[in-house]
C-alpha cells in the first residue's frame, strides 16, 4: 500500500526581530497587554523591498529537498500555500519555481488559498497525488509575509500585534513501509462567517460588501463612489478580525477535528507523541492542550518568538519540533490548524 511521507522539511525566517515594546512605539499597546491576550512576545518582519512571499519559500524550499535526499530537479509538483502572495496573479507557485530554477522540468504548480489552515490542505492534496501514483517528489510549501499589510494605528492593533513573517517547507514522497507516512487527513469548512476574518478589499467583488450593513458602509447611492469611499473610511484594506468569535470557535473545531482524525484510524490521545497547532494564539493551544490531556512536552508553540505566520506556522514549527530531536521514526505526529473561511482540519503522520 502506497502513502506518503514527508521526507524533508525546511523553515525559514527574516532576521529582524520585532519586539512587543518595538510595537508600542507605533501604536497603543504594550508587552504586557500582547502577551496576556496572545503569548506572543516577537515576531520576525522581512527586509521590505528585498524579501517576499516567494524568496521566503523558496529558501525553506531548499533546505526541505536537500533533507529529502533529492536535487531541485527531482521536484514534479509544487503547492503553494498563502494568503500574502506577491501578485494578485499569478500566484506564489510559478514565481517560486523560477526561484529555484526549475522552470526546464515545466511542473505544474498549484496555488492555493486556505489562510492558516493551508499547510494541511497542502499536505491533504499531495498525499493524495502520491497515493495514486500521480506524482512522486512533491514540494509543499506554506509561506507569509503579513508586515507589508498591517495597519500599524490604534485602530489595527488587535490584529497588528499577532501577525509575523516566514516560511515552511516539506518534500513528499512515496513510501512503502508498513504503517508509516500519512495516515489520514480530514478537511472542513464553513462559510457562514467568512467577513469575521477577512481582508475584504482589494477584490473583484465590485463593492457588494459595501452594502453589508453591519460593516457600516453607505447604501448605493452615487455610482462606484460609496465604494472606495466607504473602504478607505472604514479601513477596509487592512485585514479585520472578530476575534471573540474566532477564539470562541477555534477552540471547539481544533479538538473535533484531531478527534475525528483519531477515530479514523483507531487511536487514542495518548498515542499522540508530538501535536502541531496551528500557531494561531497561545491561549487557544493551550485549551486544546487542556482539553486532549497533553503534557507539555508533546505539545510544540512558537507563537511566542514568531507570532502567527498563517500557513507557515505549521511547517515552521513542525521543522523546529524536527530539528530539536523532538520528533523521531516512529512517533506518530498530528498537525491541526483552525482559521479564516472559517476552514480547519488535521493530519496525522507516523513518521
Amino acid at each position: 500500500m502506497i502513502r506518503s511521507r514527508i521526507a524533508g522539511v525546511g523553515h525559514y525566517v527574516p532576521s529582524r526581530v520585532v519586539t512587543n515594546d518595538d510595537l508600542s512605539k507605533l501604536m497603543e499597546t504594550s508587552d504586557e497587554w500582547i502577551q496576556e491576550r496572545t503569548g506572543i512576545k516577537e515576531r520576525r518582519y522581512a527586509e521590505k523591498h528585498k524579501e517576499t512571499t516567494t524568496t521566503m519559500g523558496a529558501s525553506a524550499a531548499k533546505i526541505a529537498i536537500d533533507r529529502a535526499g533529492i536535487q531541485k530537479e527531482d521536484i514534479d509538483f509544487i503547492i503553494f500555500a498563502t494568503l500574502s502572495p506577491d501578485y494578485y496573479f499569478p500566484g506564489c507557485g510559478v514565481l517560486v519555481q523560477r526561484a529555484l530554477g526549475i522552470t526546464g522540468t515545466e511542473v505544474g504548480c498549484l496555488d492555493i488559498r486556505q489562510q492558516c489552515t493551508g499547510f494541511v490542505y497542502a499536505i491533504s492534496i499531495a498525499d493524495q497525488f502520491i497515493r495514486t501514483g500521480t506524482y512522486k517528489n512533491i514540494l509543499v510549501i506554506g509561506s507569509e509575509m503579513h508586515s507589508m499589510g498591517l495597519d500599524y494605528s490604534d485602530q489595527g492593533r488587535n490584529v497588528t500585534v499577532i501577525f509575523g513573517d516566514g516560511a515552511g517547507a516539506a518534500v513528499l514522497q512515496p513510501t512503502t513501509k508498513p504503517g508509516q507516512g500519512i495516515l489520514t487527513t480530514r478537511l472542513h469548512a464553513d462559510g457562514t462567517h467568512a467577513e469575521e476574518l477577512a481582508f475584504i478589499s482589494p477584490g473583484s467583488h465590485g463593492g457588494y460588501y459595501g452594502n453589508v450593513e453591519e460593516y457600516g458602509f453607505p447604501e448605493v447611492e452615487n455610482g462606484e463612489i460609496f465604494v472606495y469611499q466607504g473602504l478607505i473610511d472604514k479601513k477596509g484594506y487592512y485585514p479585520n478580525m472578530n476575534g471573540p468569535l474566532v477564539f470562541k470557535t477555534a477552540v471547539v473545531k481544533f479538538p473535533e477535528v484531531i478527534q475525528e482524525a483519531m477515530d479514523d484510524i483507531g487511536v487514542e490521545t495518548k498515542d499522540i507523541d508530538m501535536l502541531i497547532p496551528h500557531q494561531a494564539n497561545l491561549r487557544i493551544s493551550q485549551f486544546v492542550q487542556k482539553k486532549l490531556c497533553l503534557p507539555d512536552e508533546k505539545v510544540w508553540n512558537n507563537i511566542q518568538k514568531y507570532g502567527n505566520t498563517t500557513a507557515a506556522s505549521i511547517p515552521i514549527a513542525l521543522c523546529e519540533a524536527w530539528e530539536a530531536g523532538k520528533i523521531n521514526e516512529g512517533d506518530l505526529v498530528c498537525l491541526a490548524a483552525f482559521g479564516s473561511g472559517f476552514t480547519w482540519g488535521s493530519a496525522l503522520i507516523r513518521w
